[in-house]
C-alpha cells in the first residue's frame, strides 16, 4: 500500500518518504512572500513616460511574459525598492484570475510588482526553483490558494499569514530536480506544440485572405496553376438547397440513435461538436457533405452564420435554429464550408435581435459569393481541408499533452 507521505509515481532511486514541513521553510527567511503595495503607491498619475525602471502587473504573471505598460520614476523606484524584482523570484496573480504563477527570467528591467501580484522568493539552499514553480502550479495547490469553496461564488486568495503555515510533504532537493526538471522538458515540449499550431493557424488565415478574392476584386491572388478565369457572381441560393431545423424537444434524450444538431453543435472554427442531444427515429436524416449553419446567437453574434459538414449519412438530425445548407452539382461542399466561415462577418452583420441575434432565410439564400468554375473549388476546397486536418491533428496533439501533464501532476506529487 503506497504511504500517504510519498507520490504515487517516483524516479527510480528515491523510497524515503516525503518530509512534513511548513510552505514557508521553502522559502527565503527574510524575503519569502510579498504582496504588491498599496494601490495609491503606483497610481497612474505617479507614472512617467519615459524610464528604465518599469511596473510588473498581473498579467505578466497570467501569461508568463515580461513586457511593460508602465514606468516609474527613479525616486518612485527607490522609495519601493521593497517591491523590486529580480531574477529567479516567482509572481503570482493574487486578484481575478488567482493563483497563476511565472519564475522570473534573467535580463528583466528594473522595476516593481504593483498590488494584484505576490512575490515569491525561494530558499535555494532547500528548494529547487522548477520543482516550486511546478508544484505551485498543481491542481491540488491551485486549490488550496483560492480556499476551493464550491458553495461561493466569489473566489478570493487565502492570506499569505495562513500560506506559510500550510503542512506540506516535501522531497529531498536532488528528488525536487528530478521533478523539476521533468516537468520543465514536458512544458518545453508543450510550448513547441503550441507554437507549431499557432503557425499552422497563422498561415491557414493568410492563405484565406490570399486565395479567395478581395473587396471588389474578381480573382484572388493566389491561384493554382492552370486556373485564369474570373470568378462568377453568384448568390449561396443559386449553389445550395436551404432548408431549416424543426424542434425535437419532446422527443430528445442524452441516448439514442440520431445525434441532433443544435446550437452547441458548431464551434467558432467551423467544427463539429457533440451536442449531447439524441433521438431514435426522423424521415429527414443529413447526409455527408451536408453543410448546416447557425441561425441565431447570444452576444456578440460570432457563431451566426457558422457552417460545419456533416461527416457521414444518417447519424444526424437538424434542431430548430440550424439551417441545412445541401450543395447542390454546381458547389464543392469544402469549397463552400472555407468560403462562408471566411465570410463570417456577412451574416454577423445581418444578426437582428435584442438578447439573441438571428438570420433569415432570406439574409443567408442571398449572400452573394465569388465562384470559381466547380474543378478549381475542389482544388482550394481539398486543400484546405488538408490545412484543417493538419491544424486538427496538432490540436489532439497538444491536448493529450496537457491532459498527461495534468496526470503526472496528480501523480508525482502528495
Amino acid at each position: 500500500m503506497m504511504s500517504k507521505k510519498s507520490p504515487q509515481l517516483r524516479f527510480e532511486g528515491f523510497t524515503d518518504d516525503w518530509e512534513e514541513r511548513k510552505f514557508e521553510s521553502l522559502l527565503d527567511k527574510n524575503e519569502g512572500v510579498r504582496r504588491g503595495p498599496f494601490g495609491s503607491a503606483l497610481k497612474k498619475d505617479l507614472f512617467v513616460k519615459e524610464s528604465p525602471y518599469v511596473v510588473y502587473e498581473q498579467q505578466n504573471a497570467i501569461y508568463d511574459h515580461y513586457e511593460t505598460r508602465y514606468n516609474i520614476s527613479k525616486e518612485k523606484f527607490e522609495e519601493l525598492h521593497k517591491f523590486e524584482l529580480i531574477a529567479d523570484d516567482f509572481i503570482m496573480s493574487g486578484a481575478g484570475t488567482i493563483g497563476r504563477i511565472s519564475k522570473v527570467p534573467k535580463g528583466i528591467k528594473k522595476g516593481v510588482f504593483n498590488q494584484a501580484l505576490i512575490r515569491f522568493r525561494i530558499n535555494k539552499e532547500l528548494t529547487d526553483s522548477e520543482y516550486f514553480l511546478q508544484f505551485i502550479r498543481a491542481d491540488f495547490m491551485q486549490r488550496k490558494f483560492t480556499g476551493a469553496n464550491p458553495g461561493s461564488a466569489i473566489t478570493n486568495l487565502v492570506p499569505m499569514s495562513d500560506v506559510k503555515k500550510w503542512e506540506i510533504k516535501v522531497p529531498i532537493k536532488e528528488e525536487q530536480k528530478k521533478i523539476g526538471s521533468f516537468f520543465k522538458q514536458l512544458d518545453e515540449t508543450i510550448a513547441l506544440h503550441q507554437r507549431k499550431l499557432d503557425l499552422l493557424k497563422e498561415q491557414k488565415k493568410g492563405y484565406l485572405q490570399k486565395m479567395f478574392p478581395k473587396n471588389g476584386e474578381k480573382v484572388p491572388e493566389l491561384r493554382f496553376k492552370g486556373f485564369t478565369d474570373a470568378w462568377e457572381e453568384r448568390k449561396l441560393s443559386s449553389m445550395t438547397d436551404y432548408k431549416n431545423g424543426k424542434g425535437h424537444e419532446d422527443k430528445q434524450s442524452t441516448f439514442g440513435k440520431l445525434e441532433l444538431i443544435n446550437l452547441n453543435s458548431i464551434s467558432i472554427s467551423g467544427g463539429l461538436k457533440h451536442s449531447g442531444k439524441f433521438i431514435d427515429e426522423a424521415n429527414d436524416t443529413l447526409q455527408k457533405d451536408d453543410l448546416v449553419m447557425i441561425l441565431s446567437d447570444v452576444g456578440h453574434g460570432d457563431l451566426l452564420g457558422r457552417v460545419a459538414l456533416i461527416p457521414e449519412d444518417n447519424r444526424f438530425v437538424l434542431n430548430q435554429r440550424v439551417a441545412l445548407l445541401r450543395p447542390n452539382a454546381t458547389a464543392d461542399p469544402q469549397f463552400l464550408f472555407s468560403y462562408i466561415n471566411a465570410h463570417q462577418y456577412y451574416f454577423k452583420a445581418q444578426g437582428a435581435g435584442m438578447s439573441q441575434l438571428n438570420i433569415s432565410k432570406g439574409s443567408v439564400e442571398n449572400f452573394i459569393s465569388f465562384v470559381p468554375i466547380i474543378e478549381e473549388q475542389k482544388k482550394i476546397g481539398s486543400f484546405f481541408k488538408e490545412l484543417d486536418d493538419a491544424i486538427a491533428l496538432h490540436q489532439r496533439k497538444l491536448d493529450l499533452l496537457k491532459e498527461q501533464k495534468k496526470g503526472f501532476l496528480q501523480k508525482m506529487f502528495v
